[in-house]
């Protein structure tokens, strides 16, 4: 297993458009595209609180970030977040693939306009306020280039995630968002 001396943060960037699929679809591998041209950039920072829980290759983070939507019709938005991340790291061929499962939540300055819409197609409520997934793979770029001063450099794909969870959260049924993004992330 590999082991990076001291590196207990992270910094991410992210950049993603918006998907017009359900999160269930999504993760199915059906990535599908927003009709509008909807972006977003992401900046989070981590914690890193637990290292192998229960002597497993599970490594968990306190995290944080901001993100700003550039939205196609509307004022841009801007997008707080804070939720716990949990690594399954898997070591192989010199390498660490890592699949990421985050849960938080999501304030927005203004409601997303994809969860604007999604909303009133289905008469439903919409929030500032709302539960955040956060689940990535990712792999480490600076092991794959064997260039040691890049090793912790991680690689991969995000689905970012905003729902009421069938209503429970502010009695938001439909009104959700998934983002699809790709981000670089370094441990230090």
């Amino acid at each position: 297993m590999f082991v990076y001396a001291d590196e207990i943060y992270s910094a991410r960037l992210a950049y993603g458009k918006a998907s017009s699929n359900d999160l269930g679809n999504i993760i199915s591998g059906d990535l599908g595209s927003h009709p509008k041209d909807l972006t977003a950039l992401a900046v989070d920072a981590g914690y890193l609180w637990k290292k192998n829980i229960l002597n497993l290759p599970i490594d968990v983070y306190l995290k944080g970030g901001v993100s700003y939507f550039n939205e196609d019709a509307h004022d841009d938005v801007y997008e707080a977040l804070i939720y716990i991340k949990a690594f399954y790291n898997i070591d192989f061929l010199d390498n660490r693939i890592r699949i990421g499962f985050g849960e938080g939540g999501s304030y927005v300055s203004r409601v997303l306009e994809t969860e604007h819409d999604e909303a009133a197609d289905k008469n439903d409520n919409t929030s500032n306020y709302l539960n955040y997934l956060d689940i990535s793979m990712d792999f480490d770029f600076g092991k794959l280039l064997n260039y040691k001063q890049m090793q912790g450099t991680y690689v991969g794909v995000l689905l970012k995630h905003r729902s009421g969870i069938s209503g429970l959260i502010n009695d938001v049924k439909h009104g959700g968002s998934n983002y699809n993004c790709v981000y670089l992330e370094k441990n230090f």
